[in-house]
Order: structure tokens, then sequence, then C-alpha cells
């Protein structure tokens, strides 16, 4: 059975959140197969339903019948109104009426000398940025007399503008130059200055407590406090959470405030409620899944016993397309034995212990009549996992998975016995068929704090504006998933070091160092597993990119990539 077949019935996991049985709905649980979307060009193998991608539709919709500019309660990031920025330019807004003063006098001289200055700025390549640049300098060398006579030197031209554009001429015995001015370009200009304005007052207050400077630091926090909100623009949000971190890095309480953080968090049923959400209005974890199932569905194409280590089981919503996917083969199904590995964390998220997901999976067997045994690790984390725990047994083809997990284990830098190195070459000394591994495409493990903050704040800054791609600025469920999905990880980052530093992410280029240390060769992920995923991307927004790369994947958004997903051998 080749890889096509096998992703004919949805593997790659584009629709999968589950949610788990409990003794009222498990025996009746159903499990419907859904439609294609035609626009899809009706492929047979593709994930993706109709559902999926109406259900971004819908989401996109919502966030367009919200205004992106609508009043918060939040401090603004700028006192400067659009139209005031107008004039002070000096540029005339739209359907300004202008009429042709009579005589007036002044110097030759200084008549000559404003005519060039206003050329100057006419000239430039973008006119409006030139007035806006210029205008001080300008205003300097004039007299009051010619401050009032350049507004009486303009005047519309004789045809008719276009809507939205403002085009002005200078009635005089030099030569002629006009410009185009359009209040959208303009707006976007004062909102892209506004964004700039906040990165560069985190930054400066990161460099002030990188250096010690205290006082300055202070005042600088205070500053930045009137500018962030998190219900504001993308920055501004992130910089509510990057601001916390400062502070709890100058009070030297980052592992307390990191620790809060965690024990403020929801009950567990609220908080799977926000992971849901995350996982809907963005791809990055079906990105993950989708690449994840494709090479293991390809490199277990033809085998009978399979057993999947999963390092970070999570709810098992990974699983629940390639399972559909195996007992859909022509020859029968194969007897699938998955171990899943939990964490303290991961346990609190799913609202209690491995026994749901193992209700979960024991419902998917019965209802495709595949032969499914689960075996549970529960509250062990990655280093303490050994080759005896993991029963390992003779005809099995085994395959391993690291989904946003393999960041949390410590590394040379934490502790000399690198714990991150000695895991992967466990794992290589069971001899998987395929280990696949997804990670968050950021360098925050090792860099010295001003540029782990950098990092931390250009990564996290392009993931906030993809959430604000499919939830409007002011939905209340959109802070919720920030802030409990994602503050805490922005707050360990800048607030914490050594062990209590948990989120210590690496570029693609280092986890191939790691891995080919371990003894490990590049597995060529499918390019028709690309093919899917770019299918998927265009129902969530074309600011999406997918990159290939050395038989890697990497997701961005815009220039920024954000998750990278590898198989190895």
């Amino acid at each position: 059975m080749d890889l096509h077949q096998l992703l004919k019935y949805r593997l790659t996991g584009a629709n999968v959140f589950y949610e788990f049985p409990t003794e009222n709905n498990l025996a009746n649980t159903p499990w419907p197969a859904s439609p294609l979307k035609s626009e899809l060009n009706n492929s047979p193998y593709t994930p993706l339903s109709a559902q999926e991608c109406d259900n971004l539709s819908a989401l996109s919709n919502t966030a367009d019948n919200q205004s992106s500019t609508e009043t918060i309660s939040a401090q603004p990031i700028s006192p400067l109104e659009v139209d005031s920025s107008y004039r002070q330019a000096g540029i005339l807004r739209e359907n300004t009426q202008v009429r042709p003063d009579p005589l007036y006098t002044t110097s030759r001289h200084n008549m000559q000398h404003a005519l060039r200055e206003i050329e100057t700025v006419l000239m430039a390549p973008d006119a409006d940025d030139a007035a806006t640049s210029t205008k001080h300098e300008f205003e300097e060398h004039k007299p009051a007399q010619l401050m009032r006579q350049r507004s009486r030197t303009w005047s519309h031209e004789s045809r008719q503008p276009s809507p939205g554009v403002v085009r002005t001429q200078f009635a005089s015995g030099y030569p002629t130059a006009s410009y185009e001015f359009r209040p959208e370009k303009r707006q976007r200009e004062l909102r892209e200055d506004s964004q700039s304005m906040v990165k560069q007052l985190l930054t400066k207050c990161a460099e002030a407590l990188s250096e010690e400077r205290i006082e300055e630091f202070l005042k600088l926090v205070q500053q930045a406090r009137g500018v962030v909100s998190i219900t504001g623009e993308p920055i501004q949000r992130l910089g509510a959470y990057l601001l916390e971190g400062l502070v709890a890095r100058h009070g030297n309480s980052g592992t307390n405030i990191y620790r809060a953080l965690k024990c403020r968090e929801p009950e567990s049923n609220e908080l799977l409620s926000y992971m849901k959400i995350l996982y809907n209005i963005c791809p990055y974890f079906k990105f993950g899944y989708m690449a994840a199932n494709g090479a293991i569905a390809e490199a277990l194409r033809n085998e009978d016993k399979i057993h999947i280590i999963d390092f970070q089981i999570a709810q098992g919503t990974q699983w629940i397309t390639l399972i559909q996917a195996l007992a859909a083969r022509p020859g029968g199904p194969p007897h699938v034995r998955i171990t899943g590995i939990d964490d303290p964390v991961s346990e609190y998220a799913r609202g209690d212990g491995l026994d749901l997901v193992g209700k979960m999976l024991k419902s998917m067997s019965e209802e495709f009549r595949i032969p499914l045994e689960f075996t549970p690790l529960p509250g062990v984390y990655a280093t303490e996992v050994t080759k005896e725990m993991l029963d390992i047994r003779p005809g099995e083809a085994l395959a391993v998975n690291f989904t946003l997990q393999l960041h949390h284990t410590p590394d040379e830098s934490v502790d000399v016995n690198n714990p991150r190195d000695g895991l992967l070459r466990m794992v290589k000394g069971l001899s998987p068929k395929v280990t696949t591994l997804v990670e968050q495409e950021s360098h925050t493990n090792t860099t010295p704090f001003l540029m782990r903050f950098s990092e931390t704040m250009d990564y996290y800054s392009a993931m906030f504006e993809s959430i604000d791609a499919n939830l409007p600025r002011d939905n209340k469920e959109r802070i919720n998933v920030e802030q409990h999905c994602l503050a805490k990880d922005i707050v360990n980052i800048i607030a914490c070091e050594g062990k209590d530093r948990v989120e210590r992410h690496e570029l693609l280029g280092k986890w191939k160092s790691r891995l080919t240390m371990a003894g490990f060769k590049p597995y060529p992920l499918s390019s028709y597993v690309n093919s899917v995923i770019k299918k998927l991307l265009a129902c969530y927004s074309d600011k999406y990119t997918l990159e290939e790369k050395d038989g890697a994947m990497l997701l961005g958004w815009k220039n920024r990539k954000l998750i990278s997903a590898s198989a190895w051998h």
C-alpha cells in the first residue's frame, strides 16, 4: 500500500481535535468521515474536509466583521490622530477648497529659497513621506509671511482626482511638480511607526536592565506600561508579557512569577478549551501532526506490527487520523501499539491521567476494527525514560515521535551530563525505522540575554499577528488563548535562567547537528505531504509560507519561520 492510499483516509490530522469520551457518550461516540472539500480538486487523498475550511472561513468572516480599529479600553499607542498628522505634514486633505490669493510681495531671495525647499519635497520618491520628514527643517528657514504664502499657492489639478487620492500642484513660474497622497497608505505608515516605537521602547528597557542601569530601567518601564495592552495591536499584546518578564527578571523573581502563572492557570477543562481554540485558529499543531504522520506512514507502510513511542502523548489527538488510515489498508490493518509518555504538565491540561487517552484509543480500535494496544507511562519526564520501560518487542517496526517536546529537555549548557543528547542516543539505540521531530524555529537556548529578548520579540510578534488573522482583536477567547497558552512561555524565556528556564528552543540546523552526532540520518519528508499541507494553509491565510529545505519542512508567517518538521532514521 503506497502513501497516497494511506493519505486517502485523512491520516494527516487536519481536523482531529478529539473530545474525550465519558461514561455517557463513550458507547455512542461517532466517527463520521467528513466530506472532502471540492475546491481541493476533489482529490481522493486530501485530508482536508469541507468542515475544516468552512470553520476557518467562519472564523475569518467573524474577524472581518469586527473592525480592527475599534475603540478599546487600553491606552492608545500614539497620541497622534490621522487628520492632525496630515495637517502637521502640510498636506491638504481631499476636497479641500483652495483659492488663489491676490498679489503678494516678499524678497526674491526668500521666495527662491522657499521654492527650492518645496520642490525638493515634491520631487522626492514618496512625496507624503518627504513632506513629513522635511517639514520642521523647512519651517525653520522661512519667515512667518512665507508660511502664509505657502497656503495660498497650492491649487488642485484641473482634472478630477481618483477616489481616495489627493493631487496637488505648485502654481508658480517654476517647474510644476505633483504627487499623490493615499489616506490608507498614511494610516498604515502611522501604524507601522507606532509598532516600531513600541519595539524600540521595549528594547531600551531590556538594554537598561542588561547593563544594570536600574533607575533608567524603572523609568522606561513606567513609560512602556502606557503603550502595551493585552487588547491592542499584536506588538502591544506581546509587549505586555515581555514587560512582565523584564520586571520579574529585575526582581530576581522570574522563577516565582513563572510558577505563579502556572498556579493561576484555569481549570483543566478550560485550559483544554483554550488549547483547542489555538489548535483550530492556527495551523501550527496540524502542520506538525501532518508532517510527522506522513513520515511514519511512509516508513511503516509494509509493516504488520507497529510500535509508536510518543514522548509527549498529551491528548493523543495526533494519532486519530493515522489510526484511521492504517485501519483502511487493503490487505488488512496492522497490529498497532502506542506507548504514551506523560509528564505532570500534560496531565493537568488533559484534566486526568492517561486513562482518558486509553479510552479514546480503545473506542477507535472498536470503531475501525484495528488491533490496538496502549501502554501508558504516566508522570515521567523524557529524561527519566529507559529502554527497559519501553518494552521493545522483537518483530515490531518502531517509530519514535518528538512533537514540540525535545526543547524542554536540558542540554550541556544546563547540565554537564547533557540530557538532551543523551536522550537522542538512547532513542537511536532502539533502532527505530523513523524518528520524527517537530520544533519551534527559534534560537533561545544559549544566546545572551539581549539577543534572546530580541529573538523572542521577533518570533512571537509573528505568532500574535497570525492569531489576528482568524480571531477579532477584542475577542475574549483570543485574550485567554494568549494568556494561558503563550504568556507563561514568554515570561519563562525572558525572566528565568539555569534549570528554571525550560523553554530552550533551537534552530533546525542545530537539531540536525545533534541528531547527526547521535547517529541519525535524514529521512526526507514526502513531497505529496507537502502539497497537502499547502492546501491546508490555504484555508487559513495566504500569509503562511511553507519551505522545503534538505528534506525537512518549515512553516512560517510572512518572512518569519515558526515551526520546523523533519524525520530521521
